[in-house]
């Protein structure tokens, strides 16, 4: 009588046994599959960094930074420190604090930071100092953890030339007024930015998009000479360049545009580029002439040729910035007192809110001689980025910013300062474009000092 009774209850715990068991095994394996789907993301963004740096570049392409808009932009940049430090952690990639452009950028931060804290709270505000100093100072830093290798140039190489004919398309399209076909439409909202009347791109301003269509207009001439660009579509980019640029109906970047132009050429011992810079120049004199012969119907160019007030207000804030840098030229103004200082010394026109137009006297009279002493020898430092190595790794002579493209370097930062003339330089994609180049720049230059100093120990 008692061994069926114990029977029975070995039977009955083993069932409970095994009925426990196989939900531990359904609850280890859920887990198991929630972790695997929760790093299997992350580790496809570790695999590939400059994907996901090309991707945050693309969101700041559409994101003006002196409107509010969607912020998708702050969490790509985000995502992109996490990622790329993660990255760095896991690889032992040294992470440098010190070095070319690194320290007065970390300065002028520091500074901006500063008195974007004394300013009112304003969305605009953060994000224009983001625009303007964070932005570029970690891109600068993370592009040369990222891009590393030829495939990750490479991928950065053709966005830029994507970005080139998407610009260019756009401003064409605003050109001949075919407005149905500009993507994003907000670009076509009159209420927001400024110069609606141009063709303005995503950046909602005609000079920063004149800046950038020829900035990249540059590097499309140098993938033209490695011949990553050619045929058709070296062609299609000849024509379409000097059209859009004519488009923005800017004349700060009409002269920039044709001073590269016509002084590459002169630096450049390359044929092919000699003969892009010739075609494009022939091609911009033809597009000028068509539209002045047909400026009997729309007098837009001329009127704009013509156009004194921009230039007489410009004219007197560059009068009004002199004075107040001058009154305090060591530390500058206060945030909160260069507004109503400005409404006080110009009379002559009431804007809603005053712009210097000119990057280095907002530098002056913001933070005085300590910040312009700092923004030059940024720039300094930048043109020192372009200089040629001694000894370059087998990588830097095959692809993009090979030591040919070291000359065409000081252009990219010519057109970038001289438009900074005539424009504050807020523009995240403009400042982060060109300090993605500088950090890659900086990264090729670190190696060959490696390799210089490795050659030269004893053996």
């Amino acid at each position: 009588m008692t061994l069926p009774v114990i029977s029975l209850t070995n039977t009955s715990g083993f069932a409970s046994g095994e009925q426990h068991g196989i939900a531990s095994g359904i609850t280890r394996r859920a887990t198991e599959f929630a972790i695997l789907s929760a790093v299997r993301p992350l580790h496809a963004l570790l695999s590939e960094p400059s994907l996901l740096f090309i991707a945050a570049l693309a969101v700041m392409l559409f994101r003006p930074p002196d409107v509010q808009f969607y912020s998708l932009d702050r969490i790509a940049l985000f995502v992109l420190i996490l990622v790329v430090l993660l990255r760095a952690l896991a690889l032992h990639q040294p992470l440098r604090i010190a070095g070319p452009v690194t320290l007065p950028m970390l300065g002028l931060l520091s500074l901006a930071f500063c008195s974007v804290l004394l300013e009112p709270y304003e969305p605009e505000n953060w994000s224009l100092f983001a625009a303007k100093w964070l932005v570029p100072f970690v891109l600068y830093h993370l592009a040369g953890l990222v891009f590393t290798d030829v495939t990750s140039i490479r991928r950065f190489e053709l966005f830029m030339i994507a970005v080139l004919a998407y610009l260019s398309l756009t401003a064409i399209f605003f050109l001949i007024d075919a407005r149905s076909l500009i993507f994003p439409r907000f670009i076509l909202d009159e209420s927001i930015g400024m110069h609606a009347d141009r063709a303005r791109g995503p950046f909602l301003q005609a000079v920063a998009n004149g800046v950038t269509l020829n900035l990249l207009g540059l590097i499309a001439l140098d993938s033209f000479r490695r011949k990553r660009l050619r045929g058709a579509l070296a062609l299609m980019f000849m024509v379409a360049l000097p059209l859009a640029i004519l488009a923005t109906k800017t004349r700060a970047v009409w002269a920039s545009f044709a001073a590269s132009v016509l002084l590459l050429p002169l630096v450049s011992s390359n044929t092919r580029v000699r003969r892009a810079c010739f075609c494009i120049l022939i091609f911009s004199v033809v597009g000028i002439g068509s539209f002045f012969v047909m400026d009997t119907t729309n007098t837009s160019f001329s009127q704009r040729l013509q156009e004194r007030g921009p230039v007489e207000f410009r004219m007197g804030m560059y009068v009004a910035g002199w004075e107040m840098f001058l009154e305090k030229p060591i530390v500058g103004w206060s945030a909160n007192s260069i507004q109503p200082e400005l409404a006080r010394r110009i009379s002559d026109f009431h804007p809603p809110f005053f712009l210097f137009h000119n990057t280095y006297l907002e530098i002056a009279v913001k933070h005085g001689l300590l910040g312009l002493s700092l923004y030059v020898w940024v720039i300094i430092d930048l043109f020192r980025l372009g200089e040629k190595p001694q000894k370059l790794s087998k990588l830097d002579h095959s692809d993009f910013l090979d030591a040919e493209f070291r000359k065409i370097w000081p252009f990219l930062l010519a057109v970038y300062l001289f438009n900074a003339s005539f424009v504050v330089m807020g523009y995240q994609f403009v400042n982060g474009l060109l300090f993605t180049i500088a950090g890659i720049l900086a990264s090729q230059n670190r190696r060959s000092n490696s390799i210089q100093t490795y050659c030269a120990q004893p053996r």
